[in-house]
Order: C-alpha cells, then structure tokens, then sequence
C-alpha cells in the first residue's frame, strides 16, 4: 500500500507540470491581453517583458503552498488515505478543465477552478465519511469551511460587477481628458497620466507582488517593528503620494526631455507587474497540491501510522516548497508562454471582443446580448435629452476616431490604442491591490477579463455593428465561469467517490483516461490550427483594377471549385453507400466554404475604400465574382443538406438507375471543375472559352436526367421521398452549373491578357 501512495505522489507531480502548461495557457490573458492587443511594442518584446515577469515572480515567490486552499475544508477532520483522494481528484478534474477551455479558447479563472475542485472533492469524502459513520446530513459542516465558501463565491461575484463598471468609468474619463490624440496634448497631461498609471502599477507591485515573496515576513529597521507586508498596509497614502510625485517627474522627463512615449512605457510595466503577480501568487494553484501531497506523504511515512488513521491536521499550516521547484515551475510556465498555441486562441478572444474596429465575430446574438444593446441604446438617447448640445458636441469631439489607413493590413493594425491599453492594465493592478490589501477573495482572470470589457464599452469599440455579437461573446464567456465552478464541483466530487471505491484498480483507469484526453485534445487542435492556415483558405482581394483582381482572385476561384467538387462527389457517394459520418463531414467542409465566400463578402466595404477613382469598373466585377461564388457555396450547400436529411431519417436508399445516373453527372461535373481548376491555376484565361463552348453538354445531361425520372416517376417509381430527392439534387446542380457558367462567363469578358494587372503599391 505504500507504493500505492508512493505512485500516486509521483502522478500528481507529472499532473502538475501539465496543470502547469494548462494553466499558463489560460492565464496568460491577464497579462498579455492590453499589451498585444495596442501593438505598443513588438510582439518580441512583449513576451521577453511577460517571461521576465513571470520568470522573477516565480522564483522568487515566497514558496508557501496554502494546503485547505483558501481555508476551503478543515484538514484535520479528514486522513492521510482520504486527503490524498482529494488531491488527486482535483488535480485530474483541474487539467482536463481548464485544457477544454483552453481548447475552445475561453478565458478562465485557475483559482475559481480550484477552489471548486477542493471543495466538490472535500464534500464528496465528507459525506462518504459521514454516510459510512451513520451521522446526520449536516454533520458536513464540520468538514468544510461553509462560511469561507460563501466569502469567496460572494466576492468572485462582485469583482465582475465592480471590475466592468469600475474599468467603464476611468475609460470614459481618461477619453474625455485625452480624446484620441492624446500624443498631441501637452507634455504635462502625459505626465500626470503616466504618475498616476505608474503609480497604481507600482502600488500593485508592492501589494500584490510583495506579499508572496520570502520578505513580506521580515522586519526591518526601517519598519517600526512591523513586518513589509503590514508596513506596506499601514503607510498607503505615504507610499502613494510619494509614488505620484516620483512617477509624475519621471514620466515628464521621458515625454519632455527625452522624446519617449509614455504610454508605452505604462503598458511594458503594467505587463511585467501583472505577469509577476501573476507568477509569484498563482502559482499555488498549479502546484500547491502535488507539492502539498509530498509533503504529506513525507510527513505520513515517517510517523509509522496507518494511513487511515493518520490525522491531516498539520495542514492547517503552509507548506514550504523548495526553491528548485519553484525553479522548474518558472521555466515550464515562460516555456509554455512562448510556444502554447492555445494560449494565443485565449488571448485572441479577449482581444478580439474589445477591438475598436470590425473583426470576425466568433459569437452569436442571442436574446440576451439583443435585450442590452437595446436598453444601452435607449439609456443613449435618454442622456441626449438630458445633457446640453454644448456637452455634447464636446464630449463627440473628444471620442472621434482618427481615421486609420485602409490599406493597412488587418493583422498590423491595433485592436485599440494606447489609452486603453495603459487604463485597463491600470484598473485591473488598482482592484486586485485593494482586493489583496483587503483579504477579499477574487480571480485575477476575471477581473483583467471584465476591466477589458468595461473599457471597450465606454470607449464606443461596441458600435451598432458590432454590439449585439461582442455582449453576447461577453454573456458567454460569464457563462462559461458558472460552468467552470459547476463542473469543477461536481467532477471533482465524482471522480473523489470513484477512487474511493476502489483507489487501486480506479487510480489507474482514471490517470490513463485523462492522459488519452490530453492527448486527444492536443491533436485536435492540433489539427483545427493545421485547417485554418490551409492552402485552400481563401484570401482577400487587394488589387486596384479589374485585370488586377483577375489575377488575384484567380487561386480563389481554383480552390472553390476545387473544394466544391469534392463535396459534390461526397454527397452523391455518401447518398449511394447510405453513409452518414460521410455526410455529416460533408455538411461541416460546406458550411466552412460558405464561412469564407461570406467573409470575402464582408469585406467588400475595404476593398471599395482602397480603390482610386478610376477603378469603379474593378469593384463592379469583383461583387459579381463574389456573387457568383455564393450562389455555388449555396447549391453544394442544399445538396449536402438534403442528402444528409434523406439518409439520417432513414427514407429508402435511390434506386440503383438513380445512384448510377449521378455518378455519371458528377464524373461530368468533375471534369468541368478539373478543368477550370486547372485554368485558373495556371492563369491561363483562354482555356476558359473552350470550357464555356462545352454548355449546353453540360445542361443538355442534367435536362435529360430530369425527363427520364419523370418517365420513372409516371411508370415505376413507388417512394414520394426518393423522387423529391432525386429532383431537388437534379436542379440544384442545374442551379450549380449555372452559377458556375456565369463566374466562368464574367472571366471570360473581362479578361485581357494585353493590359497588366494593376496592385496597390506597398506604401498605400
């Protein structure tokens, strides 16, 4: 039995290092976010600051692992055999969490996560404990810390509110101050901006950063007796003051004097400050429980005691962790921030849910997200009774965007600008210092998360474009707390009660389990990445005239009917083998092509904007072009759907007359699509004339497939079902072949080989 719990010990040490790169992966939101999304710097340089960061607050962190996380459970109401169940429930339920929401690309709290998964675990021993005991229900109170928990549930709750609203508030002030030209203002506006951001960084830093370090504890001469930590508490506005004063000559020297951009500095603090913090006190939430069960371990195997009858009490204190091990932590976290793709997916949807300007919006609207903009929407209008045109029109002039090059590329320009950037990172080290200073539990996730969020809302980046999709990302991502704490609870509590079934035969089925998902998980995104830089993916158009786009488009229009073939020939062989999984992968391949023909659509307002003058004609040709391929993406759409809706309701399979007459139309339509890929591939444009001569070869089948299944229907045919599929198919490719048809019609008049294809010049 003492391997047993040997093995167990060195489980939970492997589970920590992937708990580690999880974790990493979800929390780097918190201190990347403000940074990557303004572009202040390069992206080089940002991850050098945030590894620094995070390198330094994990070294140096204090190394004092909280057992009963936050207090949750009583350590010694339980026993040494019981304490380990719970600490390897939570550290499996911890890393398949927070990896699937890692997975999806949603941020997360590491803390919320764990502190559930204490206490689901906590309840589930306890009341095994009591069951087996034969006392009453409400003998759990003795178990767990009721109070505590609701301390904690209660503050995670108002952080949110006081984080959005708070972060609202200072944006819409510091916009009114600085409008969006605040690189023009005078120097002294800057410098008490940055005195005032660098100060709120600097007190986080000594709060938060401090408190976990080997010297909060010490006393010092210059204390009076008192420790840092408590001296720190007590001299705040001292501190504070001090700290404006320094901040606010430093930071006009360096915009004065010096030329340097303030702001840029603020957001290069902010993100060492918050990746410290980050570091040096989360830390304990990916390796606080391996190394809180080592030391257990030690502890329980020197006393010579059953391990069921080994009281956890001594858990009531801090583990003290070794500094090699905090070492190793650090390397594996700064490792895992340069090369987690998954952390960059997380940080994606917090930067693209505050952007100021037009991105793919990944959710959708729901009735929610509609019922706010439409109360936002009327609490406008209501002010603009309310507030004088004077005001108004002061107020409008100060929030006027600038205008931002359209020929830019999307993937240089911010997602919001420096401001915003420096007041979200400001907020967010304000709350979590006064939260800390005033012992209130919180998750540093949500408050970075919603700080964003209330920013991005007073600083009009939610406008009547994008509004009803960014509440609703925002309604989502709060929806996914609730069920982190849910499922944290209960998937904790539940894999606690399997391994007390029976530890030695579930404690491997479950640890191979969570390593298949891992592993799972791991090449499915994996692969999710590999589809979205695929060679088909379409791309915009950037060209200035008509023979420009012809050239550009035309990979376009190869991979089109490349793809649309494809799916042709699967929905005809998924119908002839009755094959559903065949289907259903085909409904997703169309439904990802439409995506794409609709984001070229979506964009046709910038690449009208690019255009001189002179190049009207250009526009005209790229709409039809595009038109063309939506109504292809919507005819391979119908004919995957139909074909999948026949098989799934399980109706009759097509005759064979019918199964054979399609193969003969798609081989006819594969080398119509072979040809014109072929075509377009090589830009040879003529060929396309030759294909179109083919037209009435290709309608004059389809039309005759159409009669003989009507002769069918008239004489044979016996399965109403069969014969609406077997028409809707018929003139669906009809549809298909005519859209095709007057794509490869539009090349073919606008195409001159005589005039070279005109592009923007890399300066425009």
């Amino acid at each position: 039995m003492d391997n047993l719990y040997l093995f167990i010990v060195i489980a939970l040490a492997l589970l920590a290092i992937a708990d580690l790169v999880v974790g990493v992966s979800n929390d780097a939101v918190n201190f990347l976010n403000s940074a990557i999304g303004s572009k202040a710097v390069s992206f080089k340089t940002i991850m050098i600051v945030a590894s620094v960061g995070v390198a330094v607050g994990a070294i140096f962190s204090s190394g004092l692992m909280e057992v009963a996380r936050k207090g949750i459970f009583n350590p010694g109401q339980f026993m040494f055999d019981e304490i380990m169940i719970i600490f390897l429930a939570v550290m499996i339920t911890d890393i398949l969490l927070l990896d699937f929401f890692n997975s999806v690309g949603m941020p997360t709290s590491t803390t919320v996560s764990i502190v559930f998964e204490l206490l689901g675990a906590s309840v589930a021993m306890a009341l095994l404990k009591v069951y087996s005991e034969n006392g009453e229900f409400f003998d759990i109170v003795n178990y767990i810390n009721t109070s505590k928990a609701t301390e904690i549930i209660i503050g995670i709750l108002l952080s949110v509110v006081v984080a959005f609203s708070i972060g609202a508030l200072i944006q819409w002030v510091s916009r009114l101050l600085l409008s969006y030209n605040f690189e023009q203002k005078a120097h002294w506006i800057g410098a008490v901006f940055g005195g005032i951001a660098l100060t709120s960084i600097t007190y986080f830093i000594f709060i938060k950063g401090i408190k976990g370090t080997p010297f909060a504890d010490e006393t010092y001469s210059f204390t009076e007796g008192l420790t840092i930590k408590d001296y720190l508490e007590s001299h705040v506005l001292n501190i504070v003051v001090i700290s404006l004063l320094f901040w606010s000559i430093v930071s006009y020297i360096f915009t004065a004097l010096l030329k340097i951009n303030i702001y840029k500095l603020i957001i290069l603090v902010g993100t060492f400050a918050l990746a410290l913090a980050f570091a040096g006190n989360d830390l304990v939430n990916f390796i606080g429980v391996p190394i809180t069960a080592l030391k257990s371990y030690e502890v329980w195997s020197a006393s010579g005691i059953a391990a069921d009858a080994f009281s956890m009490e001594f858990l009531r204190g801090k583990v003290e962790t070794p500094w090699y091990l905090l070492l190793i932590a650090g390397m594996i976290m700064v490792g895992t921030l340069w090369f987690s793709s998954k952390a960059k997916d997380v940080v994606k949807t917090s930067i693209d849910l505050s952007s100021q300007s037009s991105t793919k919006e990944r959710f959708q609207p729901n009735f929610l997200s509609r019922y706010f903009v439409r109360f936002a929407v009327l609490t406008s209008q209501a002010t603009s009774y309310i507030l004088p045109n004077s005001w108004q029109k002061v107020i409008e002039k100060q929030f006027t965007q600038p205008e931002i090059p359209l020929s830019t590329k999307e993937e240089d320009r911010p997602a919001f600008d420096l401001v915003r950037a420096a007041v979200n990172l400001m907020v967010a080290a304000v709350l979590i210092s006064i939260a800390t200073s005033m012992k209130l539990p919180l998750s540093t996730t949500y408050v970075t998360f919603m700080v964003a969020m209330g920013t991005s809302l007073a600083d009009r980046a939610w406008g009547a474009e994008s509004a009803v999709y960014r509440v609703a990302g925002v309604i989502n991502v709060i929806g996914g707390w609730f069920f982190t704490a849910f499922i944290a609870f209960s998937a904790a509590a539940i894999i606690a009660f399997l391994l007390n079934l029976n530890i030695k035969v579930m404690f491997p089925i479950l640890l191979l389990t969570a390593i298949a998902l891992l592993v799972r998980n791991y090449f499915a995104h994996n692969k999710k990445a590999k589809m979205s830089k695929a060679e088909d993916q379409l791309v915009k158009a950037e060209s200035s005239s008509v023979q420009g786009v012809i050239h550009e488009s035309a990979n376009n229009i190869a991979n089109v009917v490349k793809r649309g073939n494809r799916i042709y020939t699967n929905a005809i062989d998924g119908l002839a083998k009755q094959n559903l999984a065949m289907l259903k992968k085909n409904k997703k391949q169309v439904s990802k092509l439409s995506d794409e023909v609709d984001d070229l659509r979506d964009n046709i307002f910038y690449f009208i904007k690019n255009l001189d003058d002179n190049s009207v004609i250009a526009s005209n040709f790229y709409i039809n072009i595009l038109g063309h391929l939506q109504d292809i993406t919507q005819s391979l759409e119908y004919i995957s759907r139909v074909s999948h809706k026949h098989i799934n309701n399980n109706h009759k399979k097509l005759k064979f007359s019918q199964v054979k007459e399609l193969k003969e139309i798609d081989k006819t339509l594969e080398s119509l699509f072979t040809d014109t890929k072929k075509a377009f591939n090589s830009r040879s444009f003529e060929e396309i004339g030759s294909i179109i001569d083919r037209k009435n070869e290709f309608f004059g089948l389809v039309k005759d497939k159409i009669s003989m299944q009507v002769s069918r229907t008239r004489t044979e045919e016996s399965s109403p079902k069969n014969t609406t599929l077997y028409f809707s198919l018929l003139l669906e490719t009809k549809d298909l072949l005519t859209a095709t048809m007057n794509l490869l019609e539009e090349y073919h008049d606008a195409h001159d080989s005589s005039v070279p294809p005109a592009r923007l010049s890399e300066e425009e």
